[in-house]
C-alpha cells in the first residue's frame, strides 16, 4: 500500500484496490440485488448517491485508510458515476 501523502494537493486516490468484488456467484448476486434495491428506493431523490463495491476514502488526505462496502448510500450527494468516493 502507498504511504499517506504529505499535502492534500498531492494525494492520489486510486480507483481500484485490486481486490475481487465477490467470492462466489451467490454473494455477487446478493450484492447486486441489495445495491439495485437501494437504488430503486432512492430513485426519486437527486441528492442520494448509491454505489456498490466503490472505494471509499473516509479521511481527507489519507489514501491508505479505505474500504469498499458491498453497498453504500450517501445522503446529500448527487447521483452520478464516480471512480471512488472521497468523504
Amino acid at each position: 500500500m502507498s504511504q499517506v501523502q504529505s499535502t492534500l494537493s498531492e494525494v492520489i486516490y486510486p480507483d481500484s484496490d485490486g481486490q475481487l468484488l465477490a467470492n462466489h456467484t451467490q454473494q455477487f448476486r446478493w450484492i447486486v440485488t441489495i445495491k439495485e434495491g437501494l437504488e430503486w428506493l432512492c430513485k426519486d431523490d437527486a441528492d442520494v448517491f448509491v454505489a456498490g463495491d466503490l472505494l471509499w476514502y473516509s479521511i481527507e488526505g489519507n489514501n491508505v485508510t479505505r474500504s469498499a462496502p458491498d453497498a453504500m448510500v450517501v445522503f446529500g450527494r448527487p447521483k452520478g458515476d464516480r471512480g471512488s468516493y472521497q468523504q
